[in-house]
């Protein structure tokens, strides 16, 4: 069978072919990013971002975008396509991890497992095979995961808090000895001045996050972007509205966390139990 012919020249990588749509539909009608920004009410940026494949955004801004052209159902489609491309999991995380290491303050939820800076090599070790990695592969990444951790706390002007659902200190390494030792290590963390931890009992109950593991990351020009994970994806979430949805369910379960000094005695009763 002859090799199907390239009809529109545009590209055939979904995440590439939804920003020339985005930006051929916005040069089509004559508008400048600005004026497209006053008619359908969102940042100027966010469309810029979206023309130069930085973000995808959210199914809210496209089904607007829509709207405005008169394309209903056109950019949506594309949009689904270029989310569910499986390469774009690698690419935002690695977006995530170049932000991640320019930012300038850090806050975060934890579901089950602890977030990778609070993590011990055991941890990570034990973590990661679990997650199907072995071999040279596994070793690599627990390397990396050390380094990370080792470049997010060498600057103590860096603001790290964590609020760490209960169950994530009830899920425990199968080496007693060294889930001791991250215990201990976790309290040792909780004492360095730019580091927060905080416990969420059990008995706060249900919340806007039970089962979002969220990282927010603000940059030094002020923009804050999240990272939402579950246990097989992943996706970075850039725009305004999305972020601050977010920010406010965090807001909420912060509040009904322990306070450090609380969860510190927390974290200490659990490591006696573990003794």
């Amino acid at each position: 069978m002859p090799q199907r012919r390239t009809v529109t020249g545009r590209s055939q990588e979904p995440r590439k072919r939804f920003a020339e749509e985005v930006r051929a539909l916005r040069e089509r009608s004559g508008q400048s990013l600005r004026e497209l920004a006053e008619q359908v009410g969102w940042d100027a940026s966010q469309f810029s971002r979206l023309e130069n494949g930085l973000t995808l955004g959210g199914p809210e801004i496209v089904e607007a975008l829509d709207q405005h052209y008169g394309t209903p159902g056109l950019l949506l489609t594309l949009w689904e396509l270029a989310v569910a491309d499986p390469t774009q999991f690698k690419e935002q995380y690695r977006q995530y991890m170049l932000l991640e290491a320019e930012a300038v303050s850090l806050w975060h939820y934890a579901v089950a497992v602890l977030p990778g800076v609070l993590q011990h090599e055991y941890y990570a070790r034990e973590l990661l095979r679990a997650g199907g990695l072995d071999g040279g592969e596994l070793d690599a990444q627990v390397e990396a995961r050390m380094g990370r951790r080792e470049l997010l706390l060498a600057d103590t002007t860096r603001r790290f808090r964590t609020v760490l659902s209960e169950v994530v200190l009830h899920s425990p390494l199968s080496d007693p000895e060294e889930w001791r030792g991250q215990l201990e290590h976790l309290l040792m963390m909780g004492h360095r001045v730019n580091v927060t931890v905080q416990v969420l009992p059990l008995s706060a109950g249900l919340h806007g996050l039970s089962n979002t593991d969220t990282m927010f990351l603000r940059g030094v020009d002020g923009r804050t972007v999240a990272w939402v994970e579950t246990g097989y994806s992943g996706e970075l979430v850039q725009e305004t509205t999305a972020v601050e949805q977010l920010q406010l369910r965090y807001d909420l379960v912060r509040d009904s966390a322990l306070s450090p000094d609380e969860s510190r005695q927390f974290i200490e009763r659990m490591l006696k139990e573990a003794s």
